[in-house]
């Protein structure tokens, strides 16, 4: 073999080995690094969502739907991704900050009422929705009008979350507190007699309330006495991605998008829809 055949050969391995290792790189467990539209660097994107929530992130078959589910779609869709190459990952509201933390997530568009608590973990792109606490409670409960009757009373809440600790803080009377993973299971025990009643969003009450199972037996108190300013958690640090995710959220309010998307899943509950807020506030 003479030296240009070889200089050949050997450029050739050199290359192959290069293809080989990139390869193995790609399909590692380690975090693809975010390209500079901030999506990451394969054009795929793992969003954490709940899936049990009606008229927000509610599992239909294998997909999902509503508000969330929409807002992820058109975020993600700005950042270059299109919903074919989204993974959605269902997690437990008290997983949100740690899926994200881990990598085990890049987004987690559920319900994540902005905190200076979370913020010191991770950052948060929005506000894209500010709901207020509420409760819900069965339709011939008399003694429970608000939080300052539930003396004596069990509330349920999702672990994790920041709902039964503003209650507790802020009301005082014995109130006992059963923790379970989801919203959902939450508004099963109170159906069933279990609990007394249930703290969370008026906008994520509003949706159980109204579905079939439930109707008639349970109603929304009415009196919000908390703002909720739903954020896009992120991993704290990438501010290219942050500053992108807001620009999304803008436009996805300024667009039309926001509003029709809650007409279409958050209206039938016979929600009252609130004004936009402020991107970035």
């Amino acid at each position: 073999m003479g030296r240009s055949v070889r200089k050949h050969a050997v450029a050739g391995a050199t290359a192959a080995l290069m293809v080989v290792t990139v390869s193995a790189c790609s399909d590692g467990a380690s975090p693809t690094p975010a390209t500079s539209n901030g999506a990451t660097g394969n054009g795929k994107i793992t969003i954490g969502i709940s899936g049990d929530l009606p008229g927000l992130s509610l599992k239909a078959g294998a997909s999902y739907s509503g508000f969330d589910i929409d807002t992820a779609n058109f975020v993600a869709g700005k950042l270059g991704v299109p919903s074919a190459n989204i993974t959605w990952k269902v997690i437990d509201q008290a997983e949100r900050v740690s899926a994200l933390t881990s990598g085990e997530v890049d987004l987690v568009v559920s319900t994540f009422s902005i905190t200076p608590e979370r913020q010191k973990e991770i950052d948060f792109a929005g506000p894209y929705f500010v709901a207020h606490q509420d409760l819900l409670i069965r339709r011939n409960d008399e003694e429970i009008t608000g939080p300052d009757t539930l003396n004596d009373k069990t509330l349920c809440a999702a672990a994790g979350t920041t709902s039964a600790d503003y209650v507790k803080a802020h009301y005082k009377g014995h109130i006992t507190l059963h923790e379970v993973p989801t919203w959902g299971e939450c508004v099963r025990n109170l159906a069933n007699g279990d609990v007394d009643a249930v703290s969370t969003d008026d906008v994520l009450l509003a949706g159980f309330a109204s579905l079939s199972k439930y109707k008639g037996e349970l109603k929304l108190i009415g009196k919000g006495f908390t703002d909720e300013r739903y954020g896009v958690g992120m991993k704290k640090g990438d501010a290219a991605r942050l500053a992108k995710v807001n620009t999304a959220l803008k436009e996805f309010i300024s667009s039309g998008a926001w509003k029709k998307s809650l007409n279409d899943n958050v209206t039938p509950s016979g929600y009252s829809i609130p004004s936009a807020p402020k991107v970035g506030s």
